[in-house]
């Protein structure tokens, strides 16, 4: 009968490595893995790396904004809300996974105005991202860094179906405590 691997098992392992054979494991890991050399680069630098953020926000952009990467975008929600579940886990700066968290938001206005009215499920994830942005910046105290972004985002959606516009001013209101002013 096979033991189950657990983080204890791999400690007990790990503790009969000598240090020359860990150095070597987390070196394969940051090989295989590029998610552990991001984290390492994040965690041994002590900051966000610029490069690694904008690689996640790419992501995002890439999935939503017509030109970004190529001409249609797919919109696929999945692949853009995992770029920011993957960021997040490697992550230091606030500010960081915010602009991350807004510019989901961001590009899927875009892509909404390019291509017309889009499933109501797309809307209700834009709706969702955009709550947790709005919880998000208020639980780290950064609202007025982001204000700007969170305003045009309301602007840009003014002609968009499906209640869009008036769910995502909603939104600002309750979490913001006040109406926007444009």
């Amino acid at each position: 009968m096979s033991t189950k691997f657990s983080l204890t098992v791999l400690k007990q392992q790990l503790k009969t490595k000598t240090m020359p054979e860990l150095v070597e494991e987390i070196a394969v890991l940051c090989k295989k893995f590029p998610q552990v050399k991001e984290y390492y680069q994040v965690t041994f630098l002590g900051q966000d790396d610029v490069a690694i953020q904008n690689k996640y926000k790419a992501i995002v952009k890439a999935e939503f904004v017509p030109g970004f990467k190529v001409q249609h975008p797919k919109a696929r929600l999945a692949v853009a809300r995992k770029a920011i579940a993957d960021y997040k886990k490697i992550a230091t700066s606030k500010y960081g996974l915010a602009d991350i968290m807004l510019t989901f938001v961001e590009s899927g206005v875009i892509f909404s105005n390019e291509y017309g009215e889009i499933e109501s499920a797309f809307y209700n994830s834009m709706e969702s991202m955009y709550q947790s942005t709005l919880k998000y910046l208020l639980k780290e105290q950064i609202v007025d860094d982001f204000d700007d972004r969170l305003l045009a985002v309301l602007k840009d959606t003014h002609q968009i179906y499906w209640w869009f516009h008036e769910r995502l001013l909603y939104l600002y209101e309750q979490h913001i405590g006040h109406k926007p002013e444009f």
